[in-house]
């Protein structure tokens, strides 16, 4: 099946308020633009070295989204034109995007990435570390990024119960700071959870943005 014919699947299972990040990592840009000129917008990339060539060789209307694991001496690479760093898991991380972008007189979204999964390898906060963050208003002062939404993966399990408790605690959480802490911002409004496997549970649970690769793609190939 083409690349075409399974984004317009994916589509039909979307609801309106559910956006769509195309994960594109490992894929060569041909296969972007079939998303491309099918009406996507919205691509996701794990790697910086992958992101900058696609960045400069593909459409500028493209919205792209850093949604692996960052690490700090490389954000200056992406801060010209990231649109949004999906997986934001440490207040250093934030310092320096903020640092990175304001060289470029740009704000970057971000999306707070919390754990939720059992596996101890995955990145990401703890509840309570951002809560104490929040409270402490510990991201006022960085004014080149804006906290838009908050990311989570769930444990990689065929327990649907699992996945579904998993992605309910972070939607929980996310209502709870957007009451307390984002009340009067309408930006706030992101909740990143859900895959090829179990984004259909994700957006029972309340994801408004779904990663979705291999559904898309099909299989990736390292080179």
């Amino acid at each position: 099946m083409s690349v075409v014919e399974n984004l317009r699947k994916i589509r039909e299972t979307l609801p309106g308020n559910v956006r769509l990040t195309a994960v594109s990592k490992f894929q060569p840009e041909s296969v972007l633009w079939e998303a491309y000129n099918a009406g996507q917008r919205i691509f996701g990339e794990n790697h910086v070295q992958e992101l900058v060539p696609k960045y400069e060789h593909l459409p500028k209307d493209i919205e792209w989204h850093f949604i692996g694991h960052l690490q700090a001496n490389k954000v200056k690479y992406i801060a010209p034109f990231v649109h949004t760093v999906q997986s934001v898991d440490s207040l250093r991380l934030s310092e320096e995007i903020n640092r990175q972008a304001g060289k470029h007189n740009r704000k970057v979204n971000v999306f707070l990435q919390i754990h939720i999964a059992q596996e101890t390898h995955k990145f990401g906060f703890l509840f309570e570390e951002v809560e104490k963050l929040l409270a402490e208003r510990a991201f006022d002062a960085l004014k080149n990024i804006r906290i838009t939404g908050l990311m989570g993966l769930a444990t990689f399990t065929g327990d649907a119960l699992q996945i579904r408790r998993e992605f309910s605690s972070l939607h929980a959480f996310f209502l709870k700071i957007k009451n307390i802490y984002f009340a009067s911002d309408t930006f706030f409004n992101e909740l990143s959870i859900g895959m090829s496997d179990d984004y259909l549970i994700a957006i029972e649970e309340g994801s408004t943005t779904v990663r979705i690769g291999g559904k898309l793609f099909g299989e990736r190939i390292k080179n």
